[in-house]
């Protein structure tokens, strides 16, 4: 089991939603805590870790299980209006 402090269901969600719904529910979160994020949109391999590193969140893990990626993001600590900047 994880040790987790969000969970965001993005699945048969497709891009940008999966990666729009992380930052907002990041943005919610206090730096250091970690959600869990289950997606099914292939580009989310590419999309969750370049996100991660441009907003400054670190990418713990990510996995696959059949058709489901699980991503564990930490929340980092740049204020959430500045991701992407």
């Amino acid at each position: 089991m994880d040790d987790t402090d969000a969970e965001l269901d993005a699945l048969g969600l497709l891009c940008p939603l999966p990666v729009l719904k992380a930052r907002k529910r990041l943005g919610a979160l206090e730096p250091g805590q970690i959600l869990k994020m289950l997606a099914d949109d292939p580009a989310a391999v590419v999309d969750v870790p370049h996100f991660c590193a441009e907003a400054g969140h670190a990418l713990l893990e990510m996995r696959t299980e059949g058709a489901v990626l699980t991503f564990l993001i930490k929340r980092g600590h740049k204020a959430p209006g500045l991701a992407g900047r």
